[in-house]
């Protein structure tokens, strides 16, 4: 068993990096969305085995998975829950003020009809 944990926690950085892919997330967005820098990602990724346990509990939440899937410990039984990066967008544009909001939209509107003509032709 010891071996095994020991396994699963050098193979940490590459099952973070993996899960964080597989969800849509680039570092810097993965890193925006649990309140850390980009950096502490990156160096979870490549060079560190023991991750502190209050980063475990926001990762595997944010990733959709659980903490023993995170480490490795138990097969990921699905693919991450995570949002993708259009819904990440969508919640943000939720959040801002009407006019803005319409403009966006309009905006969006826009393209989607762009998109629409190209596939007619």
């Amino acid at each position: 068993m010891a071996k095994h944990v020991n396994e699963a926690m050098t193979s940490f950085g590459l099952q973070l990096a993996q899960l964080r892919k597989s969800a849509g997330f680039t570092q810097q967005e993965l890193a925006d969305e649990i309140g850390v820098s980009r950096r502490v990602i990156a160096y979870y990724e490549a060079e560190s085995q023991h991750p502190p346990a209050n980063l475990l509990i926001d990762l595997s939440k944010t990733l959709g998975v659980t903490c023993d899937e995170l480490l490795g410990l138990k097969p990921v039984t699905e693919s991450p829950k995570g949002t993708t990066r259009l819904e990440r967008r969508l919640k943000q544009i939720e959040k801002l003020q009407p006019k803005a909001k319409r403009q966006l939209t309009q905006l969006i509107d826009t393209f989607i009809e762009a998109e629409q003509l190209k596939q007619q032709s």
